[in-house]
């Protein structure tokens, strides 16, 4: 078949210029950077999960759902990376599953981190009724829809351009994969990703900008260093974060398409992405997103001061 031939010509040529260019060795960084964070990310988690005062919190499980999501990706993503670095060679529809996964994932905590935003320009603009509308029980409804939301697109994709290829490839990666079906007449598909990121971009941009105005005379922002000021610098830099690599991808998929390029420019763009900038902002989010809360942070130690009294109990 045409398409598995596509397939394996694509891969093939992609493993040669990581070997040139001895790309292989990003999976370095990447591996030390995923396992940090999985190793904070449970940890927030499970904070969150174990007091009640934290989990009947909107903002909280927003948190809880973004690291959820950062963790889901890494997982697969370091898997992926692996699975390039050593050339095993996987089906083509393994591969296929596991770019929808990662679609998912990410689509997930780009939305969550809008909502974030959203949330808390909901909570200052209405205080009064804001905890009578989002509920806790509203909210994991909210968390699902998200979830169904962004799922839709990448499986409606699968669903209806799904090739029986049985080919083995030696390369897994969301731009070939999502790449080859756009080529296959499924247009818009880089629009897709260029669209959401634009639209949440742009949702943010109000909530911040409504925000600074409904603030700026209660005297929050009067000093340099004040708390308003930081908290909005350190998550206004991680949502950059997180939305920079969106864009790139959409430049790699519309680069794929129109095959302008040299081919190692591609596999630059795309090893750099995948591996580095997808991957600093779910390093930074336990920390900016999670630890800067006030409450977890109390709840955190908390927890540890907990958990070392009983181990010392238990060596006793």
């Amino acid at each position: 078949m045409q398409f598995g031939k596509d397939i394996v010509n694509f891969t093939q040529d992609w493993v040669a210029v990581v070997e040139s260019w001895h790309l292989e060795l990003f999976c370095i960084p990447a591996t030390v950077i995923t396992l940090a964070t999985l190793i904070a990310n449970p940890v927030l988690l499970c904070c969150i999960f174990t007091f009640r005062a934290l989990r009947q919190e909107t903002r909280y499980l927003l948190v809880a759902n973004t690291l959820v999501a950062d963790m889901l990706f890494l997982v697969l993503n370091l898997t992926t990376t692996f699975i390039n670095s050593v050339e095993v060679r996987i089906s083509w529809m393994a591969c296929e599953l596991m770019t929808i996964v990662l679609v998912t994932a990410y689509s997930s905590a780009i939305l969550t981190v809008t909502v974030m935003v959203v949330d808390t320009f909901a909570a200052v603009n209405w205080p009064l009724h804001y905890h009578d509308f989002l509920t806790p029980a509203r909210t994991y409804s909210l968390l699902v829809l998200m979830w169904v939301l962004v799922a839709i697109f990448p499986l409606t994709l699968l669903i209806i351009k799904w090739e029986s290829s049985t080919e083995n490839v030696f390369a897994c990666l969301a731009v070939i994969s999502l790449g080859l079906i756009q080529n296959k007449n499924v247009e818009g598909v880089y629009v897709y990703f260029l669209v959401c990121a634009i639209a949440c971009s742009l949702v943010i941009f109000y909530c911040y900008i409504r925000l600074y105005m409904v603030t700026r005379t209660q005297g929050i922002w009067q000093t340099r260093f004040s708390r308003a000021r930081v908290t909005v610098l350190a998550h206004g830099v991680l949502l950059f974060l997180y939305f920079v690599p969106g864009f790139l991808f959409a430049l790699e998929l519309l680069m794929f398409r129109e095959q302008s390029s040299h081919p190692d420019v591609n596999v630059w763009i795309s090893t750099l992405n995948g591996s580095f900038f997808m991957l600093l902002p779910r390093a930074l989010a336990p920390y900016l997103y999670g630890l800067r809360y006030r409450e977890i942070s109390e709840y955190l130690t908390l927890l540890l001061h907990r958990q070392r009294r009983l181990s010392q109990i238990s060596l006793s």
